[in-house]
């Protein structure tokens, strides 16, 4: 059975530990929402499985963003259910805060398949994404 909870505070420094274990750059916590607390832990068994965010707009379109899972995490059916669960809870807050679009955007493949089976729809095959700091 897995647990969902709101992320702490002190969680950041775990995510950033999965970042980097799955070779990515880990985001500054003052780019996460609400400041690294506006998203959700996934566990099973004690044990952290996967966590994520959810930027809420000031428009009906809500932003998944940020989704990790632990590394030491082996059982890649495990990870994968969490990840499930995931995403669906974060969509879920969203719809329940009256939001009507969920974005996320894709670094690799590997996270693909899990939105797909969990409702998303490919918007476009060549994206490009851009950003500029302030």
């Amino acid at each position: 059975m897995f647990e969902i909870r709101w992320l702490e505070q002190n969680d950041y420094d775990e995510l950033c530990q999965w970042w980097k274990s799955w070779r990515w750059k880990a985001p500054n916590r003052e780019l996460l929402p609400d400041n690294g607390k506006c998203g959700i832990m996934v566990s099973k068994n004690n044990v952290h499985i996967c966590a994520g965010f959810i930027y809420l707009t000031n428009s009906k379109f809500a932003i998944i963003e940020y989704i990790i899972s632990n590394f030491e995490v082996k059982d890649r059916k495990v990870r994968k259910q969490g990840l499930k669960l995931l995403i669906k809870s974060l969509n879920q807050i969203g719809a329940n805060e009256g939001y009507t679009i969920a974005f996320t955007s894709l670094k690799n493949e590997s996270l693909k398949n899990v939105y797909l089976e969990t409702g998303y729809t490919i918007g476009t095959m060549n994206s490009i994404e851009m950003i500029k700091k302030l």
